[in-house]
């Protein structure tokens, strides 16, 4: 069976005429004949019904045009993807939390291709969209925080473990204090991370647990606003403790009981991986997150 029998045959299917496939392809009709002929005689199959000024396909060969046209398209997918591989390598898509990025990119990203040649595109996102899109392979892989339901339909390594504490301004009433309960937040104006975050579900969780619902002024994904928030002292923020903070202007706090969380990468399960997406797996595994 070769490439260009089943190009004739779609064509046929297509145009329901082998005199307009013959036309749209520049070759005669004897040749698409003689290429169906020999398809028919190899899978011992007749593909088509031949009637007076007409042709239709038969069972058989209706389930077959389904068949060689996914083979067509991936056929075309593949030359397409590697014909141009020579011209121009193609970008590692790697998701990254807004917030985590402020810590670990772009100083991870730029060691790696320094050392490896190999060029990589960061897509901020949420942990729990960058899950998504991971799975719909719209990402090769991304970091996130990995305390969400389904981690196990992923490829997944832990890189760190951190934990939330409670980030106010030097001048807010709770600066003073040792540790929070988190009764003592029941009416609390509080920042929270964007609704696509792991840890915006895992502290409403928390509260809605203690039959509370947190009393939510801003949702963002900037550190740099979150912290021109806290300044004012009349508002906190449920922040990783490994997130920079002038000691000067905030106070980090701890949770009581203490909320963790891991954080890692991951990548798609049951699929091939290229080979440069592999590479940055391996580098991020052998990194110290935090330094």
């Amino acid at each position: 069976m070769k490439l260009n029998q089943l190009e004739y045959f779609c064509a046929v299917c297509r145009y329901h005429s082998i005199t307009r496939a013959a036309e749209e392809l520049y070759v005669t009709q004897p040749t698409i004949s003689v290429a169906i002929r020999e398809l028919e005689n190899e899978l011992k199959l007749r593909l088509f019904h031949h009637e007076k000024n007409r042709i239709s396909l038969t069972r058989e060969g209706e389930a077959f045009y389904q068949r060689a046209e996914a083979l067509l398209k991936e056929t075309r997918a593949i030359v397409t993807e590697f014909s141009s591989l020579g011209a121009k390598e193609t970008p590692i898509r790697i998701g990254i939390p807004p917030l985590v990025s402020t810590v670990f990119f772009p100083r991870l990203t730029d060691e790696f291709q320094e050392k490896t040649g190999l060029t990589v595109q960061l897509f901020e996102y949420g942990s729990v969209k960058a899950c998504n899109l991971v799975q719909e392979e719209k990402l090769d892989c991304a970091l996130v925080n990995m305390d969400f339901y389904n981690i196990d339909q992923f490829n997944a390594h832990v890189l760190m473990e951190d934990k939330y504490v409670y980030c106010v301004g030097r001048n807010h009433k709770y600066a003073g204090e040792k540790e929070v309960a988190f009764d003592m937040l029941r009416d609390e104006k509080l920042i929270l991370f964007n609704t696509d975050s792991v840890q915006n579900e895992t502290v409403t969780a928390r509260y809605r647990a203690m039959g509370l619902e947190p009393n939510v002024i801003a949702y963002t994904s900037q550190l740099y606003t979150i912290l021109n928030f806290l300044r004012s002292g009349s508002c906190g923020a449920l922040l990783y403790s490994v997130l920079p903070a002038n000691p000067r202007d905030f106070v980090q706090i701890p949770i009581t009981p203490e909320i963790t969380s891991k954080f890692g990468v991951i990548w798609k399960k049951g699929i091939f991986v290229p080979e440069r997406t592999n590479k940055f797996i391996e580098y991020i595994k052998k990194q110290p997150l935090i330094r």
